[in-house]
Parts: C-alpha cells; structure tokens; sequence
C-alpha cells in the first residue's frame, strides 16, 4: 500500500485535470469524485487516481494555492514515441521552463509547466527498468537554499524503509555553491523521491498548492508523524501541517478516505464538521462522527 499520496490543490479543475493525467500513461485511471459541503471554499470535490500505478489525490477547493517549480513530477521514460506524445501533449497551453531537447545527463529531457500549472520533468536516458515512474522532486530555494541534503536526511530518520540513494553536490563552475545537492534520489517508505538545491532567485518556494499526504492506520501514528514534522503551529489546520523547510504534508488516517467517498451525504457532512474544528486528525472522534 502507497503510504505517501501527492496531493494536488486546483481551483476548480480537479476532476479535469485528473482524467487529463489519467489519459497519458498506461495503467491509470480515475478512481472516485467526491464532493464534501459546508467548508471555507464551499463545496469541494475531491478526486483520487492513479497514474501509471501510482497514487494521488486532488482536490477543487478555490483559488487559494498556485502550482510553482519548487515541486515537481519527474517522469522517466524509456520509449521514445511515448516521451514525444506526452510531452506534446502536456506542453499545449503551458509553458516551456527548459527546452525539450538531448542533454548531457539524457537522450531526451525537458521541463514545462502544463496547462494548470503544474510542472513536470520528462526525462528519457539509456533503456533501464522503470519501478516508479513518476518521482515528486523537491527544490530547495530561497530560505532553504543548500537544506536539501539536510532535509532528506531528516525525512529519512522519520519515515521507516527509507533509504538514501544518490547525493550529488554542485562542483566547482557548475553554476551554483560547490557542495549543494545537484541531484539527489531518496526513499521514504519505499517510495522515491528526489531533492535538489537551487540559489538562483526564483521568487517561488514551497506552498500547499503540493502536499504530501501521509495514509496512517493508527493515531499512534498520526502523533508521531506530527509531532516529528510540524514546525509552525500557525500553518496547523485540518491534518495540514508545515515542516521546517516549508513543505506541506497532510497526516490522515487511511479510513478517513473510504469516510469522504464511500459515506452517505449525511457521514460526510458529519465527518466534515469535525475536521474542518481540529488541527490534528483524532481517529475516534472521526468515527464517532461518521457513525452518527
């Protein structure tokens, strides 16, 4: 079971960009639409889907939270035709961020930001299995420029089955600080993540836009996740929190999604209210909600 779930903020187009995703990659598809009533940003649908295996959620809930480059999705690819299709494809209506051409780290690579401002890596290098095929990769910029390595090794004293893959820091003339992280793959609960510094001024860093949600089968769990990674009590809200380079996660329980999709409208409404009160997820009181 996926423990970590990219979690992604639309205005309204949620379900939208849902099926879009879904339509590029083999083995994906759009698993549920829910809508929950009666919150700050009205009603809010709620979409979770898979792509290429892998799962995500998304949700349609206001104009609140705008996508920028310091999350992105890195995507690996080993077919040529398929590269080409889904980057003509995500590239209509968006924006080129780095040119679409042969690099020195791979036969094909290219950045964009699609169409809901979402950016996506496309990346195609010598044949070679592909176990995850799409990677969030995280820049640490501005305030937190040079914290990647710092980051990753705090992420993985957290996380159980994590595991440091690659650290590869800027060398001399390279075009940034020598000993920041160029590149760097790492696991967390197995999944695959990369990280990567940058000095340069973007005028972008981490927001809510991007999540990461934690799926957590007890409230063990849920407290020592949360006492682990929260470090602004001001940005603590519905099991959102923020952590010290300013990354977004969720900490739900599992349930709490069969709650929100599988739930009459009167168990959702119920849920609903309860959650929208707390700052930590309290799994008994939740039940108690949803079961009237």
């Amino acid at each position: 079971m996926q423990q970590i779930v990219p979690h992604l903020w639309f205005d309204k187009e949620a379900t939208e960009a849902a099926t879009f995703y879904a339509s590029l990659f083999r083995h994906s598809k759009v698993n549920s639409v829910s809508t929950i009533t009666d919150t700050p940003s009205g009603d809010c649908g709620i979409v979770s889907f898979a792509l290429a295996g892998q799962d995500f959620m998304a949700i349609s809930a206001g104009p609140v939270f705008k996508f920028n480059p310091s999350i992105s999705l890195f995507t690996v690819f080993d077919d040529a035709v398929e590269i080409d299709a889904v980057w003509n494809k995500l590239v209509q209506g968006g924006k080129v961020l780095m040119p679409y051409q042969a690099w020195p780290w791979a036969k094909k690579y290219g950045w964009l930001e699609d169409k809901y401002g979402l950016s996506w890596q496309l990346s195609m290098s010598e044949p070679h299995e592909v176990s995850q095929k799409i990677t969030p990769l995280l820049m640490y910029t501005g305030p937190v420029t040079g914290k990647a390595k710092e980051a990753i090794e705090f992420y993985a004293g957290i996380f159980p089955n994590s595991k440091v893959d690659m650290l590869t820091a800027y060398g001399k003339g390279e075009g940034d600080h020598p000993g920041f992280l160029k590149h760097a793959r790492f696991r967390l609960c197995g999944q695959r993540f990369m990280a990567m510094d940058s000095s340069l001024q973007h005028g972008f860093n981490f927001n809510e836009a991007i999540s990461l949600l934690v799926l957590c089968n007890s409230q063990q769990e849920i407290d020592r996740y949360w006492t682990a990674l929260s470090a602004d009590p001001k940005a603590e809200q519905c099991g959102w929190l923020k952590d010290k380079y300013g990354v977004s996660w969720q900490i739900a329980p599992h349930i709490m999604q069969d709650m929100l999709s599988k739930g009459t409208e009167d168990q959702k409404k119920r849920v609903t209210q309860v959650f929208l009160k707390v700052k930590k997820f309290d799994i008994a009181t939740l039940k108690k909600a949803f079961e009237g």
